[in-house]
């Protein structure tokens, strides 16, 4: 079986950006509750990061969850990792991991 085509655009997506969250809408204009929570959380912190809007194109909505064997959009990656959904995230500000993350990375001060 070969691999999807798409996932050459994801991996380059990631390996060129700190962070990107694919998402549904935009981090200006997001389109579901669960995307604007981690648009949400992102801009606490102050951090510049991609967004791809999932919504834009079947093809990228469905092979992002492919790609990460994750069922669910928003999908969050820190400096070429994935990091989860929305939940996840949630769970990791909450506890205070995101943001010692976001420092062993390197993303903030």
């Amino acid at each position: 079986m070969s691999e999807n085509p798409i996932f050459d655009q994801f991996k380059k997506d990631i390996s060129e950006n700190n962070i990107v969250l694919y998402m549904k809408g935009t981090q200006d204009f997001p389109q579901c509750g669960f995307s604007n929570y981690v648009v949400q959380v992102l801009t606490h912190f102050n951090i510049n990061f991609k967004d791809v809007n999932v919504l834009d194109d079947q093809e990228v909505r469905e092979g992002i969850k492919q790609f990460t064997n994750w069922p669910t959009i928003p999908q969050l990656y820190i400096k070429g990792e994935f990091i989860g959904g929305c939940d996840i995230v949630r769970e990791m500000y909450d506890s205070g991991e995101l943001q010692q993350l976001l420092k062993d990375k390197k993303i903030i001060a």
